[in-house]
């Protein structure tokens, strides 16, 4: 199973991440955790070209192909033989990304960007994806008050020294995929606290996934204790 996480900037999917693991690891689930771009050793060399401010003036064609090509890598070493394997895979940024950041707000042709990912990776599509929404303008303060506080490598800053406006696309385009794929994306509020969100999410994964009938998980307690990632 490929869950994937997606937002703008500063949504807390990171954050997130932990608690999902713990809670599906608690119900027999063996997970992996990656991301994108990165996730692999050659894909990290991409992330510091694709992140890096100096790479301000880069052709929005030439940051698509490069995110393409940080997938072929993640999906061959990492995602496939991982998913093969039988286990679930938990990813922080996957195709919708790529729609939102490239098509959405770069404003490139959305349905290019379907058509490479279908050449390139056929059908590997997720399964369940979490959309973790939140006004742009907050979001972008979050972001920023945790590379501020060296939380966050400041060295990963050009898309959030994008306008507000570019934001504000991301999320429209998030939102639009959202309305497309409604059986698969699962919008979380994300403007609430970090155990509020944290709550909402293993709710939801609980009742997606006991549905699905993939394995069986026990409906989440939202009373229960659980231990949320520390960073945010």
């Amino acid at each position: 199973m490929l869950i994937t996480l997606e937002g703008i900037e500063g949504a807390g999917k990171t954050t997130q991440i932990g608690p999902i693991v713990s809670h599906l690891e608690s119900c027999g689930h063996t997970c992996a955790v990656t991301r994108e771009p990165g996730g692999t050793a050659i894909g990290e060399k991409i992330r510091s070209i694709l992140l890096d401010p100096a790479s301000k003036a880069m052709d929005p064609r030439a940051e698509l192909l490069l995110y393409m090509a940080d997938r072929a890598q993640h999906i061959g070493q990492i995602v496939g033989p991982t998913l093969a394997a039988g286990k679930t895979v938990i990813c922080d940024r996957y195709i919708d990304a790529t729609v939102a950041y490239q098509g959405y707000a770069r404003q490139l042709e959305v349905p290019l960007i379907h058509r490479l990912h279908g050449m390139l990776f056929s059908t590997l599509t997720p399964d369940i994806t979490l959309l973790l929404d939140l006004p742009a303008r907050e979001g972008l303060q979050r972001a920023w008050a945790r590379i501020h506080q060296g939380r966050r490598d400041a060295g990963e800053t050009r898309f959030e020294e994008e306008a507000l406006a570019f934001h504000e696309r991301v999320r429209d385009g998030y939102l639009a995929l959202a309305r497309q794929e409604p059986h698969r994306f699962h919008i979380i509020d994300a403007a609430k606290s970090r155990d509020e969100v944290t709550r909402q999410i293993l709710q939801t994964l609980s009742q997606v996934i006991s549905k699905s009938g993939s394995k069986s998980v026990p409906a989440f307690d939202p009373d229960s204790n659980f231990a949320p990632d520390n960073h945010r």
